[in-house]
């Protein structure tokens, strides 16, 4: 008799390297997490530079372009990452859940998910287009453009054996009650998140399809809830600068002169 699969024990999808071979892009260093998340632009061939603001990540994104999330697994086991753009699955096309199917990673392997995935063998390449032409608004969920999310998961390995023994350990003390001080920060930094959620004007439009085999693995999580997320806001640059994410240009030389000629007449063309 079979059972079925409990949702930390159900297949997930692997890409394979063959779909990584589509865009040779270089390693960047690992930091303590379980994996880093990098956006890149396929048509530049480089990775977007990530600006920090009010505790938010931002990449400037170019309308038309093609772009790719490359996860790099930066520990010794394997993970799963649940993918989601503009609020919606990469996979399975749902609602974006941290409990849905993902893409697992060799230890300090990595994939390049380039597209919305159509089945084990093809994606729909992902690229910056109007809110109106985004595959989140087509499918009548417009409400989360602008922001790619990853929740990390790592894979549950089975405990030592361990042996009983009897240990005194004095109760905790109660913890101390949140303090006015840490309250205000809490609000400072809700009004500030609010006063950046702005309407974005780019989302992600459903591209060409191309080739990016992948195959279902087993994979059983050790936590109901991520061991990291990563959440990465992109917008026009316009946008961005209207909104105080982007470093202000800075003068450098001589200050502007609004007569730099000479005293003198219109010479013959």
């Amino acid at each position: 008799m079979s059972h079925p699969a409990s949702p930390a024990a159900r297949p997930w999808l692997l890409a394979t390297l063959a779909a990584s071979a589509l865009l040779p892009l270089p390693l960047v260093a690992c930091s303590s997490s379980p994996a880093r998340v990098d956006v890149f632009d396929r048509a530049q061939e480089t990775a977007l530079e990530t600006y920090r603001h009010r505790g938010r990540d931002y990449v400037v994104g170019t309308p038309g372009n093609e772009y790719a999330i490359r996860i790099r697994n930066c520990s010794g086991r394997r993970i799963l990452a649940v993918v989601s753009v503009d609020g919606v699955n990469v996979v399975t096309g749902e609602t974006a859940a941290p409990d849905q199917s993902g893409y697992v990673i060799e230890p300090y392997g990595y994939v390049n998910v380039q597209g919305w995935r159509k089945d084990l063998e093809r994606t729909a390449a992902f690229y910056f287009s109007d809110p109106s032409d985004a595959y989140a608004t087509r499918t009548g969920r417009p409400d989360d453009l602008g922001v790619i999310g990853v929740a990390v998961f790592r894979e549950r390995e089975l405990p030592p054996r361990t042996y009983p023994f009897e240990s005194k350990v004095a109760n905790a003390p109660p913890a101390a009650p949140e303090s006015a001080a840490g309250a205000t920060a809490q609000r400072g930094a809700a009004e500030s998140a609010a006063a950046d959620a702005a309407l974005p004007s780019l989302g992600t439009g459903h591209g060409r399809r191309e080739w990016s085999p992948a195959q279902r693995v087993e994979f059983e999580r050790a936590g109901s809830r991520p061991d990291q997320r990563v959440v990465i806001r992109y917008d026009r640059r316009e946008t961005l600068a209207a909104l105080g994410v982007l470093p202000r240009p800075s003068w450098r030389g001589r200050d502007p002169d609004p007569f730099p000629g000479t005293l003198g007449f219109v010479p013959d063309p």
